[in-house]
């Protein structure tokens, strides 16, 4: 039995991201890191990126490619109060599952090391003032990905 199917399969990882994004919606600091009016499509990818990780259906890399997480975050200032506020949200979604403790676990250790990997700014940094756009195009054909462009403006 895969991790995916002993929390409880798709319903879970449904249950996991529509409470974190409950949360996401509401902070004023997270909030704005979602373009989308509607954070509908986030909740969305979420749930299929996790459930592919945890041994789910792999529709998450046939729509979207290998998932780079370090690469689609990187347009986006995440330091220590960001990665701070998320994990408050996904403990508040892990916690709602309610998983005995042999699943939550590793489910929260990853989620941690996740965010934690994600940082990527130094906890003192300030904003930047930088005035300047430019696009990073990542094409790797060995794993047949057509790759990602991702536009970054720094101002």
């Amino acid at each position: 039995m895969t991790f995916y199917e002993a929390v409880g399969g798709e319903e879970a990882f449904t249950r996991l991201a529509r409470r974190f994004y409950e949360g996401v919606a509401a902070d004023p600091v997270l909030r704005p890191m979602y373009p989308e009016a509607d954070l509908g499509p986030a909740e969305e990818r979420l749930r299929l990126f996790l459930m592919q990780y945890w041994g789910g259906p792999s529709t998450y890399s046939e729509r979207r490619g290998h998932p780079r997480l370090r690469m689609r975050h990187f347009p986006y200032r995440i330091g220590a109060e960001e990665r701070d506020r998320w994990l408050t949200h996904m403990r508040a979604a892990v916690d709602d599952l309610d998983l005995p403790p042999h699943l939550e676990q590793p489910l929260w250790e990853y989620l941690v090391r996740a965010a934690y990997g994600l940082v990527n700014v130094p906890e003192d940094a300030e904003p930047p003032v930088i005035n300047r756009s430019f696009t990073i195009t990542s094409r790797d054909r060995r794993d047949g990905d057509e790759g990602e462009t991702i536009r970054v403006s720094l101002s």
